[in-house]
């Protein structure tokens, strides 16, 4: 079986564990499989994918799209090393507000599921860390949003890595977040 889904704490996250072949060329192995992850439950989908790279002490986050363009996403690192965190917005969820953190690596080869619903960021650990990540639904700039990556009462365990992040002006200044607000359903 080329691909290992493993739930996590907050229901509807997987990680996911592909099989590298190994020999004296380097690896080989399949990154996705609509019928693996079908079989996995993971039947939305992908229309649109994202692919970035950061340097040592990057940090995206915490994004995520509103309800009509909500996604849903598959993320690994294609090279290097990222901190990757998701937070739990479903309103309806007995996880509400709870964040789930990764180590995503080339080397690891693990990946995460995230269904819509969650805000999504990541720190990179290494120089020229690149992440790929499939989305469910289109980038609309009208449902952009986000949490600010430092929120208090998130408390993120982000990585001590001697200096400070290097974050955009936007994401300097998302709102925290409001354990009152309706994100989603």
């Amino acid at each position: 079986m080329p691909f290992i889904f493993r739930p996590v704490k907050i229901p509807g996250l997987l990680v996911i564990e592909s099989s590298k072949h190994k020999d004296e060329r380097g690896f080989f192995m399949e990154a996705f499989k609509e019928s693996e992850f079908g079989k996995a439950g993971i039947n939305m989908p992908f229309v649109q994918d994202n692919y970035s790279v950061s340097v040592f002490g990057v940090l995206r986050g915490m994004h995520f799209q509103k309800e009509p363009f909500a996604q849903g996403r598959f993320v690994m690192v294609l090279r290097g090393r990222a901190f990757d965190v998701v937070v739990d917005l479903r309103s309806s969820s007995k996880s509400f507000g709870e964040h789930f953190c990764l180590e995503l690596g080339s080397q690891n080869g693990l990946g995460l599921w995230i269904p819509p619903g969650f805000a999504h960021g990541f720190m990179a650990l290494e120089d020229e860390t690149e992440l790929l990540y499939k989305c469910t639904s289109q980038y609309s700039p009208e449902h952009e949003d986000g949490i600010r990556w430092n929120d208090p009462v998130l408390n993120i365990p982000w990585p001590k890595l001697g200096i400070s992040p290097l974050l955009s002006q936007r994401d300097r200044t998302l709102p925290f977040f409001d354990p009152g607000k309706r994100y989603f359903p």
